[in-house]
């Protein structure tokens, strides 16, 4: 796999990426590929939703209560019946299936930035 463009430091600056707990997940039934359905709590930025295709690693039980990253500022997008609010960042197994997520590995505050 090669490696993306360069980009510069101000590019980063326009992610704004946030610390969140996961405190309901559902079955996404309308979705193409298997996802689950997200509420994430991100402290004083309030409860945003987001569609994550990690059900290949992580059963629903597992992911509540699960801190979180994720970048906060994209524009909401449809999809089928359900709008994301957010995009929870995980990196992809060898198949390009599988998605790990990323989180803090010791407990910190909903909504605090990466920096």
């Amino acid at each position: 796999m090669s490696i993306k463009p360069e980009i510069s430091w101000a590019d980063f600056e326009k992610l704004d990426i946030r610390s969140g707990t996961i405190i309901s997940v559902n079955d996404f039934e309308k979705a193409r590929n298997p996802s689950y359905q997200l509420e994430i709590d991100f402290g004083d930025l309030g409860i945003r939703k987001s569609a994550a295709q990690i059900t290949s690693l992580y059963s629903k039980e597992d992911l509540v209560g699960k801190q979180i990253l994720a970048v906060v500022n994209f524009p909401k997008k449809q999809i089928a019946n359900f709008f994301s609010e957010c995009l929870v960042l995980g990196v992809y197994g060898e198949n390009h299936k599988d998605v790990t997520l990323l989180s803090p590995s010791l407990p910190v505050k909903n909504g605090l930035q990466v920096g």
